[in-house]
């Protein structure tokens, strides 16, 4: 019974690092993509918000994530244990997570401006299910189609140079305080990113000493 709270910079891995630990552990994966995605597909009244701001390309609010986040971690479904990730994105929604449940460990995937460029070039994801691949470190088995659901993988609009150097400033704006805030609870694992997948799972899996 664990519950893991996973960020870093883009093209750190989490996505793929969430997914192997939550398999190893057998406790849910509660991305944020996907839990935006499902709200959107149940067409709630904050679903089409969400849908609105998303079409914008525009970040969905505190808010609202926060909205999303409280019913999904208070569910009966996770009161065993989950890994988010891709939230909290600031130290604000930090907060908020705070009064909802007890994080018992923050992973942090520190990975350099210069491998972040490298690996969001070449990433591909599923518009569908929302996986990703990278042509060079982590190609689908499908060639161009997705391993999980056989949807054609496309190249995200904000995975151009301009865009990553976009969304990399907002990340060291908003995210990366999350790194001292964490560390002030004694509950930050800090973990190099820069290995290929195996060896950051391992580094993950003995972090965590389990």
């Amino acid at each position: 019974m664990i519950k893991i709270v996973l960020f870093g910079p883009q093209g750190a891995g989490k996505g793929t690092q969430a997914d192997r630990l939550s398999k190893r552990l057998e406790i849910p994966h509660i991305p944020t993509g996907q839990m935006l995605r499902e709200e959107i597909a149940a067409n709630t009244k904050l679903g089409q918000k969400v849908s609105e701001i998303m079409n914008r390309g525009e970040l969905v609010t505190d808010w609202q994530m926060n909205e999303i986040i409280r019913d999904r971690v208070n569910a009966p479904e996770y009161q065993n244990g989950f890994i988010l990730d891709g939230y909290p994105r600031n130290v604000e929604q930090a907060e908020f997570l705070d009064y909802q449940i007890a994080v018992d460990k923050v992973l942090f995937l520190n990975l350099p401006k210069t491998e972040v460029m490298k690996r969001l070039s070449g990433r591909l994801t599923c518009p569908k299910c929302g996986a990703i691949f990278h042509k060079i470190f982590n190609p689908s088995k499908s060639g161009d189609k997705c391993d999980r659901c056989g949807t054609v993988l496309q190249v995200r609009a904000d995975d151009t140079p301009e865009a990553i150097a976009k969304r990399l400033e907002q990340y060291e704006e908003e995210t990366q305080p999350l790194h001292e805030y964490y560390l002030k609870k004694g509950v930050l694992i800090e973990i190099d990113a820069a290995p290929d997948i195996e060896q950051v799972g391992l580094l993950i899996w003995e972090a965590l000493g389990l």
